[in-house]
């Protein structure tokens, strides 16, 4: 199933080239980096007490899902399909030797989780892009949707777990104190 998935994934690369163009862009780190730093530039700016606090959070979930990719790779030893599938049609390099689990997905999945548990109007921005960039992956030949897929899985709890973690310290969100008419009246 996951290499007819692949296949019909990939067969549509090759024939449009502003496809290839597009989906090249979103396989690529740089995107996701350059809207890793928007992020926290706007995060900084909007709440720089969240961020400050939130910075290390986040950068040590996608550290530690990152190794967690890296760790299952070498235990499930997947080829990857532009080297295990004959006619693929491969835009770019084929990177290492094993692609289960994407590490791509694993680590948009972390940052889009992180943000939708702490900003949950976030999500109708970074999960369309975490879709993108898994499918990329498949599209350019060097992930089968099955590897997207417990990329995506993996970096959704890493990230979810890291953002419900930091919300349960009272220093990142203090309760806002109670409004003094509210005060007054309760201690009737």
């Amino acid at each position: 199933m996951d290499v007819w998935i692949f296949s019909a994934i990939n067969g549509l690369a090759g024939h449009v080239e502003w496809l290839d163009a597009f989906m090249r862009f979103w396989s690529h780190p740089s995107p996701g980096l350059l809207g890793v730093v928007a992020a926290i530039v706007a995060w900084g700016w909007f709440n720089w007490w969240e961020a400050l606090l939130g910075l290390p959070t986040v950068s040590s979930a996608v550290a530690i899902a990152d190794a967690v990719g890296a760790q299952l790779k070498h235990v499930v030893q997947r080829p990857r399909p532009c080297l295990a599938l004959p006619d693929v049609t491969l835009l770019g390099q084929c990177g290492g030797l094993h692609s289960f689990p994407s590490n791509h997905a694993i680590n948009a999945a972390v940052l889009a989780a992180f943000f939708h548990v702490l900003y949950p109007k976030s999500g109708w921005i970074t999960w369309p892009i975490v879709g993108l960039i898994g499918l990329a992956r498949v599209y350019i030949g060097v992930h089968y949707m099955g590897d997207v897929i417990v990329g995506w899985i993996i970096g959704t709890m890493m990230g979810a777990g890291a953002a419900v973690l930091l919300l349960r310290w009272r220093r990142f969100r203090p309760s806002s104190p109670k409004p003094a008419a509210e005060v007054h009246l309760s201690s009737l």
